[in-house]
């Protein structure tokens, strides 16, 4: 039996010590570097330096700076990184503000000082991170697992981590689930043996929620061995949309149904839709008062269609589009457009084929009820008719709707003539909700340029 590796432990002292050294130095070379800047101020600037040197990995410390690395994202880690070093900023200015002392410190050198401290602590975690995922993926650096479950849940986890070597786990070990008792007794004598010298670095469970007394029992029974004991959830059985584990008042839960755009990431998404929404407008306003006159000519008034859909949580809004279609009467329900559909004018046909028709709905961007990018809103009707048939069909309302989406790049988009077309075109707008990222949102506008734009679809 091989004891506990330390270099974790020593990765994170070192790192701390990076953190003040590298505050320091950066500190008091533009303090020797600036003009008019020389120890005739006395002792203010070096005491300065120190305390905000010992402070930034004081602060780290609160918000899990120095925390293991493996298995989280280097924006993670770009991001906690950059909370500690806010938090020193503000920390020294209202001391400094407090105390009335910022009238000593030249602003250039703080700024400086304070900017390159960051870029400098960014940049090494970066190269730190990179090297750490090459020496991985060749086999160095691993922890091992010793993994109880199922068999089944075994074998996925493996595969999974052979799809990421670079993150550094490795199962050696299994107990197979078969039976409570026979788990249990092996678990029980693992624990006996495992206590000082062990040949795994960490436990890992991954159980279904229906054997909740299972698992219960199984961590009383690991709390004598000083390893991380994770337990993973087997949620194959369960209907999910991007699941994820949340604290909610002091308590643990799993948040099996929830939408991903909420907090910086709803954020972000909505200066991404006003931002590029306001441009767009603006450069599209030309266009759209030259198909208004061809419309009003052509087809009369009223120039814009506008019909209630359901937007975000199912709230309904009102949508404008373009008038492509001869006034008539929807006696029973809201019908689809069809290839070579009598209702839709020759100009009509050229807007839909173009998208033009979709322009309106940048002033809906605009009022905050759609999205740039999102699933496209149906008709109510045809909302209340497919949600009894896909259960999984209403979870496309956790988001804004959008103008474009995922599901229009791969041509699901205009006629569904059976469910199954229904199906997939929910299958590629839940798979969007579960994996947006900003990037992901502007590859969409630009593939909608290149696949979307021209619509062969009435």
């Amino acid at each position: 039996m091989m004891p506990r590796r330390p270099g974790n432990d020593l990765l994170r002292m070192v790192m701390r010590g990076f953190d003040a050294a590298t505050a320091m130095l950066v500190s008091a070379f533009y303090f020797w570097c600036l003009p008019d800047l020389a120890f005739g101020f006395g002792t203010e600037y070096p005491l300065l330096i120190v305390a905000g040197s010992l402070l930034l990995p004081a602060t780290g410390e609160i918000f899990g700076l120095y925390e293991p690395w493996r298995g989280r994202s280097v924006f993670s880690m770009f991001g906690t990184y950059f909370a500690s070093w806010l938090t020193t900023v503000l920390l020294i200015s209202a001391f400094l503000v407090v105390t009335q002392s910022g009238y000593i410190y030249s602003r250039l050198w703080m700024g400086l000082s304070a900017l390159s401290v960051l870029a400098v602590g960014l940049l090494a975690r970066g190269l730190l991170y990179g090297y750490l995922r090459r020496l991985r993926a060749r086999g160095r650096n691993i922890k091992s697992i010793l993994f109880i479950g199922p068999a089944a849940n075994a074998e996925q986890t493996r595969q999974r981590l052979a799809g990421m070597p670079y993150i550094g786990y490795r199962i050696d070990r299994t107990i197979d689930y078969d039976r409570d008792d026979q788990v249990l007794e092996a678990v029980v004598q693992l624990a006996r043996e495992s206590v000082f010298q062990r040949d795994f670095d960490e436990i890992w469970l991954s159980f279904p929620l229906s054997c909740g007394n299972t698992v219960k029992a199984l961590a009383d029974r690991l709390i004598g061995v000083p390893v991380n004991v994770r337990y993973f959830p087997d949620l194959s059985d369960v209907r999910l949309l991007n699941h994820r584990a949340a604290q909610v008042a002091d308590m643990f839960s799993i948040d099996l149904n929830y939408s991903p755009l909420h907090g910086p990431a709803r954020i972000v998404k909505s200066i991404e839709d006003y931002l590029l929404g306001t441009l767009l407008f603006v450069g599209f306003l030309p266009v759209m008062l030259l198909v208004a006159l061809a419309v009003r000519l052509s087809m009369g008034r009223p120039v814009l269609f506008k019909q209630y859909r359901h937007g975000l949580d199912g709230k309904r809004f009102k949508i404008y589009k373009f008038r492509t279609m001869r006034a008539h009467s929807a006696t029973d329900g809201t019908r689809q457009a069809q290839r070579n559909d009598p209702r839709i004018t020759p100009l009509g046909r050229w807007l839909r084929r173009t998208s033009l028709d979709e322009l309106p709905q940048l002033y809906n961007v605009l009022q905050g009820r759609m999205s740039l990018v999102g699933p496209r809103p149906h008709a109510l009707d045809h909302n209340a008719f497919y949600k009894d048939m896909i259960v999984k069909y209403m979870q496309r309302h956790r988001v804004k709707p959008g103008i474009t989406g995922w599901a229009q790049i791969y041509g699901l988009r205009g006629e569904t003539r059976d469910v199954g077309d229904m199906e997939r075109r929910v299958d590629h707008d839940l798979y969007y909700i579960n994996n947006w990222t900003l990037g992901m949102d502007l590859k969409i506008l630009a593939l909608t340029v290149k696949r979307g734009f021209f619509n062969p679809q009435p």
